[in-house]
């Protein structure tokens, strides 16, 4: 049998049993019982001695323990001597305990691992970790750091300092976090957190049929289901012994200790008189003005090897493995595990994100096959045939698109794009069209029955009720004055006393710099559609003799609408990146503002604002191609011109501008989705290559986990918001204009399985593990999700009814085509205008050097794109009878399809039930069970006080921890 000896000055220190420590190795190194770690919790034993030795008293050993506590220790020199000092006043057996235990800490700390989540100790759990840098104003921010650390030691928090010699820059301190049990339980209590009592006893009888065919999608089950199922209730201190708890360190997981530790930091004061000074408070405030860089908890172990101990957590390294991973695309995903280890927050994500990707499927089938139709009815398209054929587009004249640098041309001369324009603007897409207005009605009502399941197995029912109301923000809270009397709870509240003034002036500020920017954004798009008129100009002088036809493949595609129609897209999203950048900031900033009571208020307040600028700066550009470009021309003798200038409202190529409108559309759509999958994984991975690199250069360290951690940026509250802003953005482009790109929903699904495992990957193994925290759903996203998807029936119904030709198609087909036959023979030549070239304004005739080799003096006439009387007729350039048939049936159009849809949206919605039945009976089991259980409880209980005539009570006063009752947590200070 071995024994620990040592010495220190002229004293022999303790001998030690191996009985007395852990033979566990955890992490690398020893663990030892809670007795000897300095502070111990309520209800463990201390480890004997020696058989032969006892305690003195409970007084003595907790003022030894006390006073030499590693947590409050570095291993400076002025800390040493102090050390020193405190164990050379004690004597006997508390003076050899505490030299054994220095000793022992001087152990520890030569084999702390990189991979530890305990303290030196190797019992007490890292809750959460604080780092910070000293620098010029050190003796100011100590100062704070000093308070603040003694107010969180006074709350009942355990704290151990790491000292920057130990760190990998030499400069960075680390201040480790323990939460005891009584900390956890009285925060418990306090926050409603729902814990198992029972084990779920109803059957599973989900079996899906066929689930054989899912075999290959499946993840293991010890993966997919980290837990057994439980019936939950909220923790109440006061009844403990009614709930499973088998082993107090491990009751509550590390995402909820993490979680309650973070609010008890939101609201710890760093002032010296705690209700003195309500600013100075919490830790955010202390990140801003730097006395700590950063406030984090730690990831369970390194992402790519399973930790070395069975006993420790490795659930970072089963998410890298089985979700993490590009190869795994095809997997489910493990939701239950993802909210385990990080929260209900971002496991709600997470699960409307895959649920959103699959659902795409469907689309992006159905999509495809439209897109083919169009492709293999090519050659059935008689109006393109007619525009590429010398005898009807080469023969007719068009009028100048432009005043003065445009001369006449060819019909023939979009022979490609009126090709190109077939393969979208086809009978396809009017049924693609009524097919996304029911797809978006299943997507939110199955999703509404996903959710509630998720709500049900992720113990979040009623959560808002029971939870929001307690978890005010601490910036609200610091503002408090008064407190008010709750209807609903009828208990007494902190409110925020605002004038009536003062909160229509924050709010008229907040909304005018909102529309300022809005404003703005509208000025950037007028900006590029005055680009757009005056380039085409030059590219129409550029290409007049056609230098582009010499190119290779592309050469003869390129026209000047083309060129015109493209560079002025990659300009407006270029516009766009540069104002989103800028206009994050400012939406924080006046949302701040505005003090909002609630996470829940303060991210609904955030989401309202970013999207209505998102919404106007994404898709403006959009709308101005798809409703306005075109439509406000005029003819040749009279056209119309911007705001009374010189520039020329644009024309649509005789194709129709649907084309136009996709190449807008697709700049747009996949330069966003490009750029952020750049910034979201080649950026993180980068940062995380330049922190490997210095991990490599410093191997001696021993703490160079945390560091990496420390140092990079984590997937916060308002990284989750970006997330799911981006994804809505994304979904608006799919539905408001899918009608002009059936391969929309095609190109989101793949960027979407991308988005999931990238997302997962930086998540994982690029960024410090995130606070958790609790979501019943998506929040404010469901309601802007549903006015998009009604929004989205209307938009089409006008693509396809004013941008595309179908409209004016049929209406020739089946009344105008002069044989009385159904096909489009002629269709070309009905829909082109007749103008005489004499009646051409002089200041908007094209100038003789524009004029092309094949006009001559013999031609007195050109076309253009309406439906007017020709020259000479009493009515002449007045549109015709069969312009407002076009326009009646147009509009008939829009209403069947949107009443069709409607219908059909409403019945669908109708059909399927929000909450799946099964989901129902389960949650009126749990209620029930709760209250039969409690109630049986109470008897027992009852019973058994009655049965008790004597009590045997423990006269020793706890060692370390004080009784936190539930009215002295620390917003009671507030």
């Amino acid at each position: 049998m071995h024994r620990i000896t040592g010495k220190s000055g002229g004293d022999s220190l303790i001998e030690m049993s191996p009985t007395d420590s852990m033979n566990d190795d955890m992490n690398g190194y020893h663990q030892h019982a809670s007795s000897s770690s300095g502070s111990l919790q309520q209800g463990q034993s201390a480890s004997p001695l020696m058989p032969d030795v006892c305690v003195e008293t409970c007084e003595s050993l907790n003022t030894s323990l006390a006073s030499l506590t590693p947590s409050n220790h570095s291993d400076s020199p002025q800390r040493e001597a102090q050390t020193l000092e405190q164990i050379n006043s004690l004597a006997g057996l508390s003076r050899k305990r505490a030299l054994f235990l220095k000793f022992r800490s001087r152990i520890d700390k030569q084999q702390h691992s990189k991979d530890s989540v305990f303290f030196r100790d190797g019992v007490r759990r890292i809750d959460f970790v604080l780092s910070y840098v000293d620098d010029k104003d050190g003796e100011r921010k100590q100062e704070r750091r000093k308070v603040y650390e003694a107010n969180l030691e006074k709350v009942g928090l355990e704290l151990e300092i790491e000292d920057k010699s130990e760190s990998e820059d030499g400069k960075t301190s680390f201040v480790k976090i323990h939460a005891p049990w009584e900390v956890l339980a009285t925060y418990a209590d306090v926050l409603k957190i729902k814990v198992p009592f029972k084990v779920n006893d109803i059957p599973d009888n989900s079996e899906m049929p066929m689930n054989w065919l899912s075999t290959p999608f499946r993840l293991p089950e010890h993966i997919m289901h980290p837990e057994p199922d439980f019936f939950t209730a909220p923790f109440n201190k006061s009844k403990s012994d009614f709930f499973l708890i088998d082993n107090k360190d491990t009751f509550f997981p590390p995402s909820t200790r993490n979680r309650i530790v973070y609010y008890i930091l939101s609201r710890c004061s760093y002032f010296r008189d705690e209700c003195g000074d309500k600013d100075k408070k919490g830790i955010k405030r202390l990140l801003n003005n730097s006395t700590y860089t950063a406030a984090f908890p730690l990831h369970d172990s390194r992402y790519w090897k399973r930790s070395r101990d069975a006993n420790c957590e490795s659930e970072r390294f089963s998410l890298y493995k089985h979700w993490a991973g590009f190869l795994s695309f095809f997997k489910e995903q493990p939701l239950n595990l993802v909210r385990k280890y990080y929260g209900e927050k971002i496991g709600i994500y997470f699960a409307w994100l895959g649920f959103y990707t699959e659902m795409l499927l469907f689309a992006a089938i159905v999509g495809t096959i439209c897109f083919i139709y169009g492709f293999l009815t090519y050659d059935d398209n008689e109006w393109s045939k007619e525009i590429c054929s010398e005898a009807v587009g080469g023969k007719i004249v068009m009028c100048p698109l432009c005043d003065k640098k445009c001369g006449y041309w060819k019909l023939n001369s979009t022979c490609n794009s009126s090709w190109q324009s077939h393969l979208f603007d086809n009978v396809g897409t009017v049924f693609f069209a009524i097919f996304m207005g029911i797809w978006v009605t299943l997507f939110l009502e199955f999703w509404k029955r996903r959710q509630a399941r998720l709500e049900y197995e992720w113990d979040l029912v009623d959560f808002e009720e029971e939870q929001q109301q307690l978890q005010l923000r601490p910036e609200y809270e610091t503002k408090c004055t008064n407190r008010k009397m709750n209807r609903i709870t009828q208990e007494p509240e902190w409110v925020l006393e605002r004038t009536a003034t003062d909160l229509m002036a924050k709010l008229l500020l907040c909304w005018v710099t909102v529309l300022l920017w809005i404003s703005l954004i509208i000025a950037c798009i007028i900006g590029v559609i005055a680009y757009r008129l005056a380039v085409y100009a030059a590219f129409a002088s550029i290409m007049k003799d056609s230098p582009t036809t010499h190119l290779q493949v592309v050469g003869p595609f390129i026209t000047p609408q083309l060129a015109t129609s493209v560079t002025a897209s990659c300009i407006n999203f270029v516009i766009i990146m540069i104002l989103n950048l800028m206009y994050e900031r400012v939406a924080v900033w006046i949302t701040d503002m505005e003090i909002p009571k609630t996470h829940l208020e303060y991210e609904n307040k955030l989401t309202v604002k970013m999207f209505l600028f998102q919404f106007v700066n994404y898709y403006s550009s959009c709308f101005y191609v798809a409703f306005f470009k075109g439509k406000f021309v005029g003819y040749p003798g009279d056209y119309a011109y911007m705001f009374g200038s010189k520039l020329r409202n644009e024309e649509c190529d005789p194709g129709g501008c649907l084309i136009e409108l996709t190449t807008q559309l697709v700049i747009v759509m996949t330069g966003k989705q490009v750029w952020g999958n750049i910034q979201e994984a080649l950026v993180p991975w980068l940062m995380n290559w330049w922190g490997s690199r210095k991990a490599r250069s410093h191997p001696e360290s021993l703490y160079s986990r945390w560091e990496q951690d420390h140092d990079l940026q984590g997937f916060g509250q308002l990284g989750l918001f970006y997330e799911y802003l981006e994804m809505v953005i994304q979904f608006g482009f799919i539905t408001l204009f899918v009608a002009s790109f059936p391969l929309a929903p095609l190109m989101a699904l793949i960027n979407n399985i991308i988005e999931v495992r990238v997302d997962a990957w930086k998540l994982t193994t690029q960024f410090r593990r995130p606070v958790a925290a609790k979501a019943h759903s998506i929040g404010a996203w469901q309601e802007i999700l549903n006015g998009m998807a009604v929004l989205s029936v209307v938009t089409n119904a006008f693509i396809v009814a004013f941008t595309s030709d179908m409209i004016p198609r049929l209406v020739y087909m089946y009344a105008y085509q002069p044989e009385g036959e159904m096909n489009m023979k002629g269709y070309i030549n009905n829909s082109l205008s007749v103008f005489n070239i004499s009646a051409i304004p002089p200041a908007n005739k094209p100038e003789d050097g524009e004029n092309p080799f094949w006009f001559n003096s013999s031609i007195t006439t050109c076309r253009y794109r309406d439906y007017r009387y020709p020259p000479g007729h009493e009515k002449e350039y007045s549109h015709t009878m069969q312009f407002w048939h076009i326009l009646a049936a147009k509009l008939a159009f829009i209403i069947i399809m949107e009443h069709v849809v409607f219908l059909v949206k409403f019945f669908v919605a109708w059909m399927i039930p929000d909450v799946p039945s099964d989901v129902r009976a389960r949650v009126k089991r749990e209620r029930y069970l709760v209250q039969e259980y409690l109630h049986n409880y109470e008897v027992e209980k009852l019973k058994v006080q009655l049965s008790q005539n004597t009590h045997d009570e423990c006269s020793c006063a706890p060692m370390i921890y004080p009784s936190l009752p539930k009215h002295e947590v620390l917003s009671e200070c507030l």
